[in-house]
């Protein structure tokens, strides 16, 4: 350094004393940013490396260094907001500059920063900004990939991502997701360290966090797409998030208090959305497709059918919500039909894999067991309707959508399979799906759905047009939304059970 006259430093005189920072590294600062106090010196160094330009200038003066010293003097709670403008300034500066990024491993930058930013925001009561700027600098560092995501890893799993995710924060919660995605995207050996019995408690965590504070953002999203709907780890998670033991029974898995927990329903409602969002892009795994279907049968083992639902998902009751999110997952599942990873063993597409694990097959059960949509109903005759009876045979919907989200996932299934459209008939499904073609008040769109379930069905296969033809004409009721398909319900006197019949 010359001998140019420098700004005197304007820092307390208390705080210049303690903090045990050289005098030049003040000075570097000072001089890099033409500034006359360190505060304002890191606040202009913040602007600066919001820039690409700014940050490759700073690249070449040693900054980073710089910062991470001046970092290593800020352990104390007292020096706090100066902590959270260094810590700022080198998230910037690390935001996609290669130089910086190598500079700041060269400098050990991930072991300064986890441990001050840890030692002064992760205190009983927790500083929140201080864990979140520093992960964001964690987070944009590792982005650089190779010996970097290592290097972030090592350094936190798995104690301290551990005691991290227990803070009951949205601004940690997501950048935290942000660095175990960053650190994993790539590295086949550090996703399976996250999901090992050291590293599920972290995913337990964030997941507990998320929910108490509703987060759904992005990075969450895309951590939970990468573990669970394009990998393996669907059931690992979403099992250990119940405290309780379980046990399988072909394939059913049911656990000991024979309950849920409110994360298992908010985990599956995230993993609708994402496949909601990204329909035509997401890769589907057999393992999800097979874990979801598990995850329905065992809630169907739960639920109560007798009470029915008066309002859509979520109910806020934990088994009827994993119920209603196992089918919607499943029906976005079974809109299309390329939907498979390319790693899959298996010829088959994942709607084939469901089908022939006995998807069709346990849906019409779950329809044909329901009572008849609302308009069927009010259409009986009076003197049919044994008040009780009918209740005590059939089963409610627990939730508003339930039936329309059981005639969807069939309907996605036929769509141009044969082999879809024949087990349906083989199994006595068509009348009952003919049946779903009405208004129903407590199935908003069955009507549509219903429509677009029987297309399916019909196109290209002479044989279910020809089950519809045959049917013969006996005792009926008249349903004007029927009517206009050419069909009328029938009522069987014995059974109280309906039936749609050809009208003509």
């Amino acid at each position: 350094m010359d001998d140019k006259v420098l700004p005197e430093l304007a820092v307390h005189d208390k705080i210049v004393a303690e903090l045990t920072i050289l005098e030049n590294v003040a000075k570097e600062l000072l001089l890099v940013s033409n500034s006359s106090s360190l505060e304002t010196a890191l606040e202009k160094l913040i602007e600066l490396a919001k820039e690409e330009g700014g940050r490759l200038d700073l690249s070449s003066k040693n900054v980073v260094t710089t910062v991470l010293h001046l970092c290593q003097s800020l352990s104390s709670i007292s020096y706090r907001q100066l902590l959270l403008s260094s810590l700022k300034v080198l998230r910037n500066l690390c935001a996609g500059e290669i130089r910086n990024q190598n500079e700041f491993l060269l400098q050990r930058g991930v072991e300064i920063v986890v441990d001050v930013s840890t030692s002064v925001g992760l205190t009983p009561d927790p500083d929140c900004m201080i864990i979140r700027v520093g992960l964001q600098l964690l987070g944009n560092y590792s982005v650089g990939g190779g010996e970097r995501q290592c290097d972030v890893w090592y350094q936190l799993f798995p104690h301290k991502f551990l005691k991290i995710a227990r803070v009951r924060s949205r601004e940690i919660c997501d950048p935290l997701c942000m660095v175990i995605y960053t650190c994993c995207d790539g590295t086949d050996g550090l996703l399976t360290d996250l999901c090992s019995e050291q590293g599920l408690p972290i995913l337990i965590e964030i997941l507990r966090t998320a929910s108490a504070v509703d987060l759904k953002e992005v990075w969450l999203k895309l951590l939970l797409s990468k573990l669970c709907i394009e990998g393996p780890y669907i059931s690992s998670i979403f099992f250990k998030l119940h405290s309780f033991p379980s046990i399988q029974n072909n394939g059913v898995v049911t656990h000991v208090s024979d309950q849920f927990v409110i994360e298992q329903p908010y985990l599956l409602s995230i993993l609708s959305e994402i496949l909601n969002e990204r329909i035509e892009h997401i890769v589907v795994s057999h393992d999800f497709a097979l874990s979801i279907f598990g995850i329905l049968k065992s809630a169907f083992l739960v639920v109560d059918f007798s009470i029915r639902g008066k309002s859509d998902l979520p109910v806020g009751f934990a088994p009827i919500d994993v119920l209603g999110y196992s089918l919607t997952i499943l029906r976005d599942i079974c809109a299309s039909d390329h939907l498979t990873s390319s790693k899959e063993e298996s010829s088959k597409d994942v709607v084939d894999v469901l089908v022939s694990s006995g998807l069709i097959e346990f849906l019409l059960n779950l329809l044909r067991d329901l009572e008849p949509p609302t308009t069927i109903w009010k259409a009986m005759k009076q003197d049919q309707i044994k008040e009780g009876t009918i209740s005590s045979s059939f089963r409610c919907c627990p939730y508003q959508g339930f039936r329309r989200d059981i005639v969807s996932i069939i309907g996605n299934c036929a769509y141009r399979r044969r082999y879809v459209q024949d087990e349906i008939r083989d199994k006595n499904g068509i009348l009952l799906l003919l049946q779903q073609c009405v208004i129903d008040e407590d199935n908003p769109f069955l009507r549509e759905w219903g429509i677009w379930c029987v297309r399916n069905l019909l196109e290209g296969n002479a044989e279910n047009q020809g089950a519809i033809t045959d049917l013969e004409l006996q005792g009926t009721v008249d349903v004007p939304e029927l009517v206009r398909l050419g069909l009328r319900v029938e009522v069987d006197p014995v059974t109280q059970r309906t039936k749609l019949v050809n009208a003509s």
